[in-house]
């Protein structure tokens, strides 16, 4: 069975420790239950995969109606998230973690965290989200915003046209700041 940790950095983010079971043919793991997440009534509406090689970023993006379930099978990733929900006892906090094959971990991203990530290798990840795609719900804020001081540890990264043009937090627009910090359904950090 998977362990659940509650991040001690940022508000309702959970980390889902992956147990991999394998013999002479290769292994198993299970990477997703809806019950690991009581907090979210998860009609799983979307699956998605994205393939990045070594030194891409991707980030930091937002949602204001949607929660997002991180799984990398292959590669080696660095996963970035920063709380930019108002109210939140954790805004403006932080966190940088690697993910990937040798390191099977989950990442649970609530609406409101800003989440990211360098390929450290050529990696693929999958991703369960709550809701459509919707592009006018997809924000984002700069990669490498001082104020969030995301620890990616790179200096020159390959991003995409729009994530170069993402805005510092301090310039978001009023209309695309996250929603306030909902006590129902977040975690204070530390609690499980």
């Amino acid at each position: 069975m998977a362990e659940i940790k509650v991040s001690d950095q940022i508000a309702g983010v959970k980390f889902v420790h992956l147990k991999a079971f394998a013999d002479d043919r290769g292994k198993f793991m299970e990477t997703f239950r809806r019950a690991w997440f009581p907090e979210r009534s998860w009609d799983i509406i979307q699956t998605n995969c994205s393939y990045s090689r070594a030194g891409v970023l991707r980030g930091l993006h937002f949602h204001h109606r949607q929660v997002d379930y991180w799984f990398a099978p292959t590669g080696k990733l660095r996963v970035g998230l920063a709380d930019l929900r108002p109210g939140s006892p954790t805004y403006g906090a932080s966190q940088a973690l690697e993910i990937g094959e040798h390191n099977p971990v989950g990442v649970f991203i609530p609406i409101g965290v800003a989440h990211g990530l360098l390929a450290l290798t050529d990696a693929v990840l999958t991703y369960i989200v709550d809701n459509y795609y919707d592009g006018e719900d997809e924000r984002g804020v700069a990669w490498n915003d001082p104020t969030l001081a995301v620890a990616w540890e790179a200096d020159n990264p390959i991003l995409s046209e729009r994530d170069r043009q993402n805005p510092l937090l301090a310039q978001l627009p009023a209309a695309q700041v996250p929603p306030p910090f909902q006590t129902s359904g977040d975690e204070t950090p530390g609690e499980s």
